[in-house]
């Protein structure tokens, strides 16, 4: 399932607007794996960019079962779609949002996780910062 998907998981405030994404111990904001070296985001024109091969809630609920985490803590981000050119071949983006009042700083903790701000994120691979600009602009205007 995962060979051609990703997940970034994020968290907003609904108060403060604080937005936190997801990284994992080896650094990456893609699970459950992080993407190919060499990877490089699509356009939006590209045709393959239309193709919906899975929905997102079935990645959701794959990575809850990964994590161990309840079911209802993350929901499927409507409209946040993104495609990656990998070495391998075209992988999807998706996005979900921990859908609780305060960040889950030490639920993620205890699975090799951070909660970070987009300032903390700095220097990861090209395609991760391009996915975590459009991801942010996504929040901000959704």
């Amino acid at each position: 399932m995962f060979n051609r998907h990703r997940l970034m998981l994020y968290y907003k405030g609904d108060i403060s607007a604080l937005t936190l994404f997801t990284q994992q111990g080896n650094g990456s904001i893609c699970f459950p794996e992080p993407l190919p070296a060499l990877s490089e985001i699509l356009e939006e024109d590209h045709p393959e960019s239309t193709i919906v091969t899975i929905h997102p809630a079935t990645l959701v609920n794959a990575i809850n079962q990964q994590l161990q985490l309840d079911n209802d803590l993350l929901r499927a981000e409507p409209g946040f779609c993104e495609q990656v050119d990998a070495p391998g071949g075209v992988i999807t983006i998706y996005m979900a949002r921990f859908m609780l009042l305060d960040p889950p700083h030490k639920l993620m903790q205890c699975r090799d996780c951070k909660m970070r701000t987009l300032p903390e994120l700095r220097g990861r691979p090209p395609a991760e910062m391009e996915l975590l600009r459009r991801a942010y602009v996504q929040v901000m205007e959704g």
